[in-house]
């Protein structure tokens, strides 16, 4: 197979995996154009199109004026807020989203969101917990005997009952894997017991698939060309050569023409993410009118190629990166479209609502990034990989051509929570996230058989009643408003059903068929007002 030749600063590329690998629970051209809703209500609530600089604007007025706002939402005297991002509909609305401090310490579950119409008159605020203000002592005989951890950060613990002072501690390790793992563990100031545990490095699904030739954005470089986008915020892919450490080495090529579809070429697995990052930035870009992971047009970058056999892919907020290993016998790397959008949505995730990565907001997480990433599948409209409801189906994991995971029924995969019920934050974030992927289903497509490009699904619901789904699309809407104006760190599926309400109100009307079309959807999942 021949690669093709770059057109216009812009490469066409092979981009060919070998079909094989394994996923583990334990890891699993920019358009300036931006989609509108179907009614003037939607195109008013939707988020705003801005530029990074305007957004550098809006959160450095917000936080110029943190005291004034933590005075009026009626914070105590030594609260103090953070702003951590502003989200602006086109109707003028704003949506700030804050870190809290008391008396100089993090206040973990603190965060809040303070929505303000285009006047600036504050409508409401939602919290990450029920402790609106935090009221803790910290002054002598406060604490117990118990020594801090070692290396452990003095905390105020808000996200579970009444706050208390608590200490952090970030445990770095290896698991079996192959996975790092920096394990965020919080215990009691005072007893020494532990409250709450997550961990920082955010793993994901992960195949290897066919892509075939793509187009790449580079740079011309010295010598050569350079793996930068720089139309999408210079994201760059570098080569890790087998290694676990550090950025890696940038991948160059002297005449544009990168990977010949096989993995004996290093570049074909660059090739893979390259493009599944430039996907990803155009549908937030398009979408949602989010100009890269952070709202603020900065590229992040890919790491391939890591580790000897690593069958995983994962999202690491520390060096704001994706990285990606080359499966069993180093053969197949996974490197796949819907892994890119994966493993990025993370990345978004942690910019907004900051889903901690444990119980059910972990599931929220993670189901977060498989919404996304099968939406970019879909918006990619590859036809080597046409989209589709079904979680790394040509991975063959199975051994009998089954998907991983399915959205139409998650339990079709032996492990998968169709539906919430109390235990559903004990199970791993991987298959609890099967509430919200089966609920995410619903709202698009509705209950029943249906058959989709060429795939059959037949969508059950936890109460018998048929869901009429709103279409993909406007499930997208729904779902990317309420992560980044109404969700929170601590936020359970009790809260999301609550967020994605808001959303569906503010696009389309407490009256409408969408906002119905939502309540249905959580219904059908035993999730319950």
């Amino acid at each position: 197979m021949t690669p093709h030749i770059s057109r216009r600063g812009k490469t066409l590329a092979i981009a060919t995996t070998v079909a094989a690998g394994a996923l583990l629970a334990s890891g699993l051209s920019t358009a300036s154009a931006q989609p509108a809703p179907q009614n003037l209500r939607a195109l008013a609530a939707a988020p705003a199109n801005i530029s990074a600089a305007e957004h550098a604007s809006l959160v450095k007025s917000a936080q110029a004026d943190t005291a004034s706002t933590a005075a009026e939402i009626g914070l105590g005297a030594k609260e103090k807020l953070v702003v951590k991002d502003v989200v602006k509909d086109r109707n003028g609305t704003t949506h700030t989203r804050y870190e809290r401090t008391f008396d100089g310490m993090p206040v973990l579950g603190g965060d809040l969101i303070v929505h303000r119409t285009s006047a600036g008159k504050t409508k409401s605020v939602t919290h990450a917990s029920s402790a609106k203000s935090v009221k803790v002592a910290t002054g002598a005989g406060s604490l117990a005997a118990e020594a801090a951890p070692e290396g452990a950060r003095k905390v105020v613990w808000a996200a579970q009952g009444s706050a208390k002072l608590a200490y952090e501690k970030v445990v770095k390790s290896t698991k079996k894997d192959g996975t790092p793992s920096r394990m965020h563990v919080i215990t009691d100031a005072a007893t020494g017991k532990k409250l709450f545990s997550f961990d920082e490095i955010k793993t994901g699904t992960g195949e290897s698939e066919f892509s075939g030739s793509v187009e790449l954005g580079t740079k011309q470089g010295s010598s050569g060309f350079e793996m930068t986008d720089e139309d999408r915020g210079g994201h760059s892919t570098y080569n890790l050569e087998n290694g676990e450490s550090g950025q890696g080495k940038l991948f160059t090529d002297d005449d544009d023409k990168w990977g010949d579809g096989t993995v004996e070429d290093a570049a074909t697995a660059a090739v893979d993410a390259h493009y599944g990052a430039a996907k990803t930035w155009d549908f937030y870009k398009e979408s949602f009118g989010r100009s890269g992971i952070n709202g603020d047009g900065k590229g992040a970058y890919s790491r391939v190629h890591y580790g000897d056999n690593y069958v995983n892919a994962f999202w690491d907020d520390s060096c704001f990166c994706m990285t990606y290993g080359d499966g069993e016998g180093n053969k197949a790397p996974l490197t796949a479209l819907d892994v890119a959008a994966h493993e990025m949505s993370h990345g978004v995730t942690a910019a907004t609502a900051g889903l901690e990565y444990s119980g059910e907001s972990g599931g929220l997480n993670e189901a977060t990034s498989d919404i996304f990433g099968t939406s970019v599948e879909f918006y990619a409209d590859n036809s080597e990989d046409v989209g589709d409801y079904l979680i790394g189906e040509k991975i063959d994991i199975n051994g009998d051509g089954t998907p991983l995971r399915y959205m139409d029924k998650p339990s079709k995969d032996g492990s998968s929570l169709d539906e919430w019920s109390a235990d559903a934050g004990n199970v791993d974030v991987h298959y609890s996230s099967g509430i919200a992927n089966h609920f995410f289903y619903l709202l698009s497509e509705g209950s029943g058989p249906k058959s989709i490009n060429g795939v059959d699904y037949d969508s059950p619901t936890s109460n018998g009643e048929k869901v009429e789904g709103i279409g993909r699309d406007k499930a997208e809407q729904v779902w990317y408003k309420a992560l980044t104006e109404y969700m929170t760190s601590t936020t359970d599926y009790a809260a999301a059903r609550t967020a994605t309400l808001d959303a569906a109100k503010d696009l389309y009307g407490a009256d409408s068929a969408e906002y119905k079309g939502v309540d249905a959807a959580w219904a059908g999942v035993n999730v319950k007002g």
